[in-house]
């Protein structure tokens, strides 16, 4: 079980002060996942975001083992932040101790400290941000040939 003043060091919940992390940490749910647990479920409605406090996951989509994630790394922000329902599986590939924030923990954020709710807020969009650099990052590397579209969209756009 994490402690409320270990979570500082985690991006989530960077920039908050220990005050503001001990007024979120009640409204988080603490979960163990076993090994081929599911925390989301593709295409099931969500309204959590997890943090992983220990393990690893797999992120899973039609089938198909997207990526990895541990400790330190959220998942389920996605559909915290549009409110459709998941858009891939996480799975735990051992065992797994996971912090959860719903939406209406995020509403009760928001009500007793908006400036902390901002905080969190921009975190995960933070994050969100990085992992989408990332993907592009990936699916561009040494791939200018299987993009010849991107050269037209170049010429189009300017």
């Amino acid at each position: 079980m994490i402690e409320p003043s270990e979570l500082r060091k985690y991006s989530l919940f960077g920039g908050l002060m220990q005050d503001q992390i001990d007024g979120i940490f009640p409204l988080m749910k603490h979960d163990t996942y076993q090994a081929g647990q599911d925390l989301i479920v593709e295409g099931e409605n969500n309204g959590r975001v997890f943090f992983i406090v220990s393990g690893r996951v797999a992120i899973i989509k039609n089938a198909l083992v997207l990526m990895e994630f541990k400790e330190g790394n959220t998942v389920g922000e996605m559909e915290v932040l549009d409110m459709m329902p998941s858009a891939a599986t996480v799975r735990a590939l051992e065992r797994v101790e996971a912090v959860s924030v719903s939406n209406g923990a995020l509403y009760e954020i928001y009500k007793q400290d908006v400036k902390a709710f901002a905080i969190v807020m921009m975190n995960l969009a933070r994050d969100l941000s990085r992992r989408l650099r990332r993907l592009d990052d990936l699916a561009t590397q040494n791939n200018a040939d299987v993009l010849p579209h991107a050269s037209i969209y170049q010429a189009i756009n300017g």
